[in-house]
């Protein structure tokens, strides 16, 4: 069994993110869904294949969380505008101490600050998988240099760059035509991908767009808001894991 397995079922992957307090501040949350304990339970009661935090809530809910975790190694806030740079802010050492399985880093493609980015997920990359962590890469295309760019050429990139870095998944935005996704999911060779819930949408919409990326060959979702903003947030996980699974 490859290590990447152990946060997969068949082949496939459901991940529960709840790291965009560090981005959005609260403008996400409602008075039940800011508790990360609240999180927690979803995750364990949906039986997510790993939850996904920063260091500040794995260090104060580690006791609650009784899934595998991924711990964020960088972010950065919205309230600066301008190109898009997401530094370290936890390192492999702290997360393999709070026992997790893997790590996760975002890495802006087009942004004028890649460079720093790609140089610090390198050195990450070589820590992580000599601890025996998996290395996921949030692969985001950002920036005033992609915008003559189609979806599927950003997909692409984004998928390649993965591979070639040596990330056991990457993560990419939902974005292009199933087509578009397929072809990013072949560039990826064996680096496992998955697709990011977004924005909380319609129930239905997001289910079919569910359909649209396990069809299209890819591993799974990285999603959180469609589930922990959702009013039956159990509920919806297994909803997930049916439109899943119904295409194996």
């Amino acid at each position: 069994m490859e290590l990447i397995d152990k946060i997969a079922n068949k082949g496939k992957t459901i991940l529960l993110a709840y790291d965009q307090g560090f981005e959005h501040g609260a403008a996400d949350f409602t008075d039940s869904n800011v508790d990360p304990a609240f999180v927690a339970d979803i995750a364990n009661k949906g039986k997510f294949n790993a939850f996904i935090v920063h260091k500040g809530i794995a260090e104060k809910y580690r006791k609650l969380i009784k899934v595998p975790l991924i711990i964020k190694l960088n972010g950065k806030t919205n309230l600066r505008d301008g190109e898009p740079l997401s530094t370290q802010i936890c390192s492999v050492d702290e997360a393999k101490k709070l026992k997790a399985i893997g790590v996760g880093y975002t890495i802006y493609l087009g942004s004028e600050y890649e460079t720093q980015m790609l140089k610090e997920f390198s050195k990450i990359e070589e820590e992580a998988h000599a601890a025996g962590l998996i290395v996921i890469a949030w692969m985001y295309p950002r920036g005033k240099a992609i915008s003559t760019k189609t979806p599927r050429e950003l997909l692409s990139y984004a998928a390649r760059v993965g591979l070639e870095l040596g990330a056991d998944m990457v993560k990419l935005p939902f974005m292009g035509t199933e087509s578009d996704i397929a072809w990013a999911v072949k560039v990826a060779g064996k680096t496992r991908v998955v697709f990011a819930g977004g924005q909380h949408r319609d129930e239905n919409i997001f289910l079919n767009n569910v359909k649209e990326v396990i069809s299209s060959g890819a591993s799974g979702l990285a999603v959180g808001r469609n589930v922990w903003q959702n009013n039956k947030p159990v509920e919806m996980a297994k909803k997930i894991k049916e439109a899943i699974y119904e295409k194996q």
